[in-house]
């Protein structure tokens, strides 16, 4: 063994406090690393039912409440039952105490309450004021944020809505005054405050609004891809890609890539997923139901009901459509088929959503899957 001279301890010693130095930089790289964010899982629910049962929420299960939905009145955002809405307030922010990370915003609009949003935001003047309506809601129930549900901007949504042309700017500075409002919130509450909106899962919408723009007050822009309905075609409502078997490109990845080619950064993007289904009842039989053509559609409520009562059962027989990632359910005797997302599909678009590096994910709607086998799936998926 050498011995050690003065000149070799120094080095030794350099050596060892570079060692040290590195030690305590690969550490606050893995803490660094720890601390990227986690997908988020919003969850509508519908306080428009009435009274929720909120003991039923797995609120360590989301990020999220979104909370359907804020009517518009004389140009304000209006709680259409201010009893039955405040006690459900009260009663979600008590799951907090589960979660204590949980956000719960206000939703305003949704399909039946959209028609009065292009009145609401035409002047700068109207603007203020509806801005300052919905965040004097949050600011009174002690919430987290706002959600807009515009259905649609520019665009005919249910019959006798509103729309013009000057929708499209007026959707960017809606936003802009709200996110004005949120911001003074925030300086007096000492807490963010969060900006949202749920916005049609289609890419022939963007051409009627300024997403690139209204994106720069947005924390997410949740993609509604789901009802992708195609003319009088049976379709998969809520599709992952493009189906073979009917022309179209209403599906979930050409709307995400739309979007980010519309100048959405990518990580504001969260994709939407159905709890429900929706059934369409052919014209004539066919071995292969999806792409033909249907006389009537109608509303299947929900993933639970679907699984337990029909898979297999009361004359249906379960397939996918392999192309578009998704399954489907048919009854050759009624012609009826039914649309719907199931575990794999979920666990699917999950995925999808991780290699893409979206935000997350949302659903419509908690109660449209009493037994949670999707948010279990997304659970155990999104970990």
């Amino acid at each position: 063994m050498k011995k050690t001279t003065a000149k070799g301890l120094n080095i030794l010693l350099s050596g060892l406090v570079g060692l040290m130095m590195l030690g305590g930089c690969n550490s606050k790289n893995n803490t660094d690393a720890s601390d990227v964010q986690k997908p988020v899982v919003i969850g509508y629910v519908g306080g428009f039912h009435g009274l929720l049962k909120t003991e039923r929420i797995e609120a360590n299960k989301l990020t999220h409440i979104n909370y359907a939905f804020m009517d518009i009145k004389n140009g304000k955002a209006f709680l259409s039952n201010e009893k039955t809405d405040s006690t459900n307030f009260r009663k979600l922010n008590l799951l907090k105490k589960d979660n204590p990370d949980l956000k719960i915003l206000i939703s305003i609009g949704g399909w039946a309450w959209s028609e009065n949003f292009s009145d609401a935001v035409l002047t700068d003047s109207a603007r203020q004021v509806f801005a300052k309506s919905s965040v004097a809601i949050i600011k009174q129930y002690k919430l987290d944020g706002v959600d807009i549900d515009w259905e649609y901007p520019g665009m005919p949504g249910e019959e006798g809505n509103v729309f013009r042309p000057e929708d499209k700017q007026n959707f960017t500075e809606m936003f802009h005054a709200i996110r004005n409002e949120l911001d003074l919130l925030e300086k007096e509450s000492g807490q963010k405050k969060l900006l949202t909106t749920a916005v049609a899962g289609f890419a022939e919408w963007l051409p009627f609004v300024e997403m690139d723009k209204a994106a720069r007050y947005l924390d997410y822009v949740n993609l509604m891809t789901y009802d992708l309905f195609v003319g009088d075609t049976a379709v998969n409502h809520a599709g992952l890609y493009k189906s073979k078997f009917y022309n179209s490109d209403r599906n979930a990845d050409h709307c995400v890539n739309a979007f980010i080619a519309a100048g959405v950064p990518v990580e504001k993007l969260v994709l939407g997923i159905p709890f429900y289904g929706r059934s369409f009842t052919l014209k004539e039989d066919a071995d292969i139901p999806i792409g033909k053509k249907f006389v009537s559609q109608a509303y299947i409520d929900g993933y639970t009901f679907i699984k337990d009562s029909l898979v297999d059962q009361r004359g249906y027989k379960k397939d996918r459509d392999t192309f578009a990632n998704v399954p489907y359910i048919y009854n050759a005797a009624t012609r009826t088929v039914i649309s719907f997302d199931d575990e794999k599909s979920v666990r699917r678009k999950c995925q999808y959503v991780m290699d893409k590096k979206m935000a997350g994910v949302m659903f419509w709607e908690y109660d449209s899957d009493a037994k949670g086998y999707l948010l279990n799936e997304i659970t155990q998926t999104l970990k």
